[in-house]
């Protein structure tokens, strides 16, 4: 990440800031945020980006929620709890069972 620009960050009048950053999701995560954008377009009674659902994810999930206290470790996993990888699927069928997942026929 060292050989990467650090992306501008604005201050809002409201007190919030404004980063752009690109990133690069797996389908199923766009999918996924388009149905939080139809949840929130639904709640909001307007139309909604995705990067109106992105910003409200990021809101509405606690902050290091996922954070242990200092000095805490985690608990090791017996090996027996592993988990096998499932056979990677080819992007296209990734991009339509997205896409199909949004649409609702899937």
């Amino acid at each position: 990440m060292n050989d990467r620009i650090t992306p501008p960050m604005h201050a809002l009048p409201d007190g919030e800031a404004e980063i752009s950053l690109v990133v690069r999701l797996p389908w199923e995560d766009v999918a996924r945020l388009g149905q939080e954008a139809g949840r929130l377009a639904a709640q909001m009674q307007r139309p909604v980006t995705l990067d109106e659902a992105v910003s409200n994810r990021l809101r509405s999930t606690r902050p290091a929620a996922h954070a242990k206290p200092a000095g805490e470790q985690p608990a090791a996993m017996p090996a027996s709890a592993s988990v096998s990888s499932l056979p990677p699927r080819p992007p296209a069928d990734q991009a339509r069972q997205a896409i199909e997942r949004i649409n609702g026929t899937a």
